[in-house]
């Protein structure tokens, strides 16, 4: 007889996204005339054209596997040489931090690293999570047996919930329990929110008191705006003897389809067994990845090294350019329209209080029988997103243009 992981039963529902994507389907296949006009605002996917400088690249690569001289097998499994040394001028040496090639690891997603990380860190671990929160994170904790069962109220027994609202503006207080993990993601996804450094120092101080590993997802950091907001959890005094860092070139270079991001993990880093002796994550993370994964193929990777040139740097700025000039607009129209807002300005997503206390379920209904919008409702990211709901930027112009439309045109 097989028998399942039955964690996974402890998941009452389906992922988030496609929950969404099975009441959009009931939506068009109940309203054949709405739904040529429908608009996608809901889940965080890029829309506009990689950029040519990657483009160029990824021709040149595939000329050079087309070539028996200059063909390509396996990758190294955590990265080429090239890309990982670019990353760690580009991303960390121009923001004075000191991150090595070595340190940098290659893959194809930080959503899956941020779930594979959890290979290497023991089922015994306390874990903290921001709430909202990005599903990801609380899922893949469930789905490792690392939470007992969820309440009425969806809150899994064994997990410390760091609740962030407009009271807090959206950044949790440090909690007076101890944490051995602890997942924080700026600029945040679904809330749009930034940490100051004051904030993340404090992170880092707590981290260290108490032996704890921060996970930090900083994948929107391309678009903040504001000069004194940190773009990394190493910009932090401290932060290398408690944080590991994930990031994506999905968002500000359009490589959701394409694949390719990478992992930090500073060579001093450690944690303990269960005899309390230290062992390196920087070691066991090499060895996880040798083990599970091929490495991330030499096309994409030469593809995600061009983002570093010149002309990929001036590309690249230009989509943020354009993401946030959405946001700009959405951001207007919500606030217009006499709904709270926050969000849209440092990050791509706008996070928008519901109206008269409306579930955020609810609201998804309305504006997508009422307007063809898709947005995500508050509460797929966990008990404390009840009450707003999340509106992407991501989109044409002409799109983010109409939705503000629709959006300000709608009876809230």
């Amino acid at each position: 007889m097989a028998y399942i992981n039955e964690h996974f039963l402890k998941l009452k529902a389906g992922y988030l996204f496609p929950e969404i994507g099975r009441r959009v389907n009931e939506f068009t296949q109940a309203n054949p005339d709405k739904a040529p006009g429908l608009i996608r605002c809901g889940i965080g996917d890029v829309t506009e054209a990689l950029p040519e400088a990657v483009i160029e690249a990824l021709h040149a690569a595939v000329d050079e596997m087309g070539n028996r001289k200059t063909f390509r097998g396996y990758a190294p499994e955590l990265g080429y040489e090239f890309l990982r040394e670019a990353i760690a001028e580009h991303d960390y040496a121009a923001r004075g931090m000191d991150i090595s090639a070595d340190e940098i690891f290659v893959s194809d997603g930080a959503k899956c690293d941020s779930a594979n990380i959890l290979d290497i860190l023991g089922s015994q671990n306390r874990i903290a999570i921001t709430d909202p929160v990005y599903p990801v994170y609380l899922d893949t904790n469930v789905m490792a047996g690392h939470t007992g069962p969820a309440d009425d109220a969806g809150l899994f027994e064994g997990i410390i919930y760091l609740p962030c609202t407009d009271a807090n503006d959206f950044v949790p207080a440090i909690p007076e329990e101890k944490a051995d993990l602890i997942y924080l993601c700026y600029p945040n996804n679904p809330t749009g929110a930034t940490a100051t450094k004051a904030q993340l120092s404090a992170w880092v101080d707590y981290a260290k008191a108490n032996d704890s590993i921060i996970l930090y997802d900083a994948a929107y950091e391309a678009f903040i705006q504001d000069a004194d907001v940190p773009h990394s959890i190493f910009e932090i005094e401290g932060a290398r003897d408690c944080a590991i860092e994930f990031r994506s070139f999905s968002k500000n270079a359009g490589f959701t389809g394409t694949r390719c991001a990478f992992t930090v993990v500073p060579k001093g880093l450690a944690a303990k067994d269960a005899e309390g002796h230290d062992h390196s994550l920087h070691a066991l993370w090499g060895r996880r990845v040798a083990t599970k994964f091929n490495g991330t193929s030499y096309p994409i990777q030469r593809a995600a090294a061009a983002v570093y040139t010149e002309a990929g740097q001036t590309q690249v700025r230009s989509l943020i350019d354009h993401y946030m000039g959405n946001a700009k607009l959405l951001r207007e129209a919500a606030a217009n329209a006499g709904l709270e807002v926050f969000g849209g300005t440092n990050a791509p997503y706008i996070w928008v209080k519901t109206p008269n206390g409306t579930p955020s379920w609810d609201i998804f209904d309305k504006v997508l029988n009422e307007a063809a919008v898709v947005i995500t409702p508050g509460a797929g990211f966990g008990t404390a997103g009840e009450g707003y709901f999340r509106i992407s930027a991501f989109n044409s112009r002409a799109n983010a243009e109409e939705v503000a439309q629709r959006i300000g045109a709608m009876a809230w």
